[in-house]
C-alpha cells in the first residue's frame, strides 16, 4: 500500500528553493489586511524531489485511464489523447499568455480560436460557434438560456421541454435549472424515439426537443427528418447534445439533419483529456435564428484583425470567465487540423466498426435489447447472468481484474443490466478481441463460479468499496 504524502515526510527534508521575498519583512500587514495573514506556517509535507516524483508515478500505476489501458466508457467517449496535442500547448504563444491582455498582442490565440469555430461549422452545419461553455452540461445549459431568450423575444417564452426516455441525465436537470418543466417521450420497439408519442406531446408551449443522435442505446435516428419536421411545426427548436458526435464526423452534419443547436464536448470528440474530472471543453453551435443570442463576447474578424465583439443586444451575455477553457480549445485544434477532413471521417468510420464488430462478438454471450446495428457503441444487458445471482455491477467489477476499466453500468435506464460499451476508433483489433475473450470468461464464471464475480475485484489495489459510504460520510481533508 502506497503511503500518503504526508507519511513520507521528514523534517527539515526539501525539494524546492523558495525565492527570496519580494515585499518588505516589516510593515506587511500594511500591504496585506492582518486577516489574512498567516500566524502559523502551513501544515505541508517535507519531502524531496525524487520522494514527490515516486509517491505519484506510484499512484498513477495503481490508478486506471486510458494510457494505460482500454477504457470502454459508454457515452462517454474517452479516447487515446494525442501526445502532439500536449506538446502544442506548451507553446510559449499559447501556455504564457494572459487572459487580460489587449487584442493586439493576442491575435494568434484569436485566430486560433476564431478559426476552430469555422472547423466546428463546418463540421456541424451550424452558422456560428461559441467556445466559450467550460463544458459538455454548461453548454446544455447556454443553449436552453439561449432557447428562453429566443422564444421571450417572440413573445412567448414556453414552458416546455421534451427529452427522450434515453436521454442522459444532465438533458433533463439543465433545462429544470432554467425553469423548464420536463416531458419525456418514449422510445419505441426499435429504441428510437416514438413519433406517435412525439405528436401528442409537442404543442405550442414546448420550448424544445432536447435530442442525442445517435441516442444513448448508440442507435441513429433514422425518422430525424420526421422529428425536425413535427418540431419545427409548432415553432419548436431541435436541440443536439453532441455527446456522441464521435458517430456521425464527416458522416451527418446536425445542421442539415434540422438541428437548430448543437453543442459539442471537445473532451469526448476532439480528444481534449477529461479524466480526473477536466478541465474539460465545451462548444455551442447555432443556426442563423439563433446567432444573435449567443454569449458574448464573440470573435469576429474586422479588417485583417480578430476582436472581440459585444455589441450583440440580444445576447443572452458572457457565461464564463474570460473566453472559455483556452488550452482545451488548442488541444482540440492541434487534433483536428493533424487529422483533416479525411482523416475526422475516419475517425467515426473506425469507431462505428469498432463498436458493431464488439456487439456482434458479444452477442451470443450476453442478451443484446436492440439488435439492429449500431453506431459508435452498443448496449448489453447482463440480465441472463442475474439468473445466476451475478449482477452487471458484478461484472463491471471483475473486469477491473483483467486492466479494464469497467464500461457505464446501468445506463440507459431503459436497459435492465444495462452495459453500455464504447470501444472508440483508437483501439486496436488486438485490443478489442483481448476485451471480447475477458467479457466471454465473465460470462461463463458468472454460470459456472458465480463466487468469482460477486467478491471481484481481486487484483486492484484496493477491493471492492463501500458505494454508499463515501456519500454519507464526505470527507476530504486529511489530519496529520
Amino acid at each position: 500500500m502506497e503511503k500518503t504524502i504526508f507519511e513520507l515526510s521528514s523534517p527539515g527534508r526539501r525539494g524546492h528553493i523558495i525565492p527570496s521575498l519580494d515585499l518588505p519583512e516589516k510593515g506587511i500587514e500594511k500591504l496585506i489586511p492582518k486577516e489574512f495573514l498567516r500566524e502559523d506556517p502551513p501544515n505541508l509535507p517535507e519531502v524531496s524531489e525524487v520522494d514527490v516524483v515516486r509517491h505519484f508515478i506510484n499512484l498513477s500505476t495503481m490508478n486506471h485511464h486510458v494510457d494505460k489501458a482500454f477504457y470502454p466508457l459508454g457515452s462517454c467517449t474517452m479516447k487515446y489523447s494525442p501526445k502532439v496535442n500536449e506538446e502544442v500547448i506548451r507553446y510559449p504563444g499559447f501556455s504564457s499568455l494572459h487572459p487580460l491582455q489587449t487584442e493586439e498582442t493576442i491575435q494568434g490565440a484569436l485566430r486560433l480560436l476564431y478559426e476552430m469555430s469555422r472547423y466546428l461549422c463546418e463540421i456541424s452545419g451550424m452558422d456560428e460557434v461559441t467556445l466559450q461553455p467550460a463544458a459538455g452540461a454548461h453548454s446544455e445549459w447556454t443553449g436552453m438560456m439561449m432557447i428562453r431568450a429566443y422564444h421571450t423575444k417572440k413573445g412567448n417564452p414556453r414552458s416546455k421541454i421534451l427529452i427522450p426516455d434515453s436521454a442522459h441525465g444532465t438533458n433533463t436537470a439543465s433545462s429544470t435549472l432554467c425553469g423548464y418543466k420536463t416531458i419525456q417521450i418514449q422510445s419505441n420497439s426499435k429504441g428510437l424515439v416514438d413519433i406517435a408519442h412525439l405528436e401528442k406531446e409537442m404543442d405550442s408551449e414546448v420550448a424544445a426537443l432536447f435530442l442525442t443522435n445517435p441516442n444513448t442505446l448508440g442507435l441513429f435516428e433514422s425518422e430525424i427528418l420526421k422529428i425536425s419536421e413535427i418540431v419545427h411545426s409548432k415553432g419548436g427548436i431541435l436541440y443536439l447534445d453532441g455527446a456522441n458526435l464521435n458517430g456521425l464526423l464527416g458522416l451527418v452534419k446536425a445542421g442539415e439533419t434540422g438541428f437548430d443547436l448543437i453543442h459539442f464536448n471537445l473532451h469526448k470528440t476532439f480528444s481534449v483529456p477529461h479524466w480526473g474530472g477536466g478541465p474539460g471543453g465545451g462548444g455551442l453551435g447555432a443556426r442563423r435564428e439563433l446567432v444573435p443570442f449567443l454569449p458574448i463576447p464573440v470573435i469576429e474578424r474586422k479588417g485583417g484583425q480578430y476582436v472581440f465583439s459585444i455589441d450583440r443586444p440580444n445576447s443572452i451575455g458572457p457565461v464564463h470567465s474570460f473566453y472559455g477553457n483556452f488550452l482545451a480549445t488548442v488541444r482540440a485544434y492541434t487534433y483536428i487540423r493533424m487529422l483533416g477532413a479525411k482523416g475526422l471521417r475516419k475517425v467515426s468510420e473506425n469507431a462505428v466498426i469498432n463498436a458493431n464488430y464488439l456487439m456482434r462478438s458479444l452477442e451470443p454471450f450476453y442478451d443484446l435489447p436492440y439488435p439492429q446495428d449500431c453506431m459508435h457503441e452498443c448496449v448489453l444487458s447482463g440480465d441472463r447472468q442475474r439468473k445466476f445471482g451475478v449482477r452487471t455491477l458484478d461484472i463491471a467489477k471483475r473486469l477491473l481484474d483483467f486492466g479494464i476499466h469497467a464500461p457505464t453500468i446501468y445506463f440507459p435506464l431503459i436497459v435492465h443490466e444495462a452495459l453500455m460499451i464504447e470501444p472508440t476508433e483508437t483501439e486496436s483489433r488486438e485490443s478489442l478481441d483481448h476485451f471480447i475473450e475477458v467479457m466471454i470468461q465473465i460470462s461463463k464464471e458468472a454460470e459456472m463460479e458465480p463466487e468469482i464475480l460477486l467478491s471481484a475485484p481481486h487484483n486492484t489495489p484496493v477491493r471492492r468499496l463501500d458505494e454508499a459510504k463515501a456519500a454519507k460520510e464526505l470527507d476530504v481533508v486529511y489530519k496529520r
